[in-house]
């Protein structure tokens, strides 16, 4: 993914709220398959990672990557921003 695509997806979440958050039980399997919906239904999703959780955001935002076969797009604070582009997309990215 370029520069100009992480930018491109990182306003269209700007916009959007948080659907998901992560607190002190830190990721579950549960909360994977939740993310696995969410992230098939919208394409970009955007998690909170609550202030009682003690892990990095980074290493969350990572972990969760590679258990949904999703890229991270950023992390800004304790706000994570992932995308996976769908079988039929949803989200016109910019050429490349």
């Amino acid at each position: 993914m370029t520069n100009k695509q992480r930018a491109f997806l990182s306003s269209l979440a700007n916009k959007e709220d948080s659907i998901l958050r992560i607190g002190k039980g830190s990721i579950t399997p549960e909360y994977i398959g939740a993310i696995e919906e969410a992230i098939a239904k919208r394409e970009l999703i955007k998690i909170s990672v609550l202030k009682n959780c003690m892990d990095d955001p980074h290493e969350i935002a990572d972990v969760i990557a590679e258990r949904t076969k999703s890229e991270v797009v950023r992390v800004i604070g304790r706000k994570i921003i992932l995308y996976r582009p769908a079988k039929k997309p949803i989200i016109k990215l910019p050429e490349k």
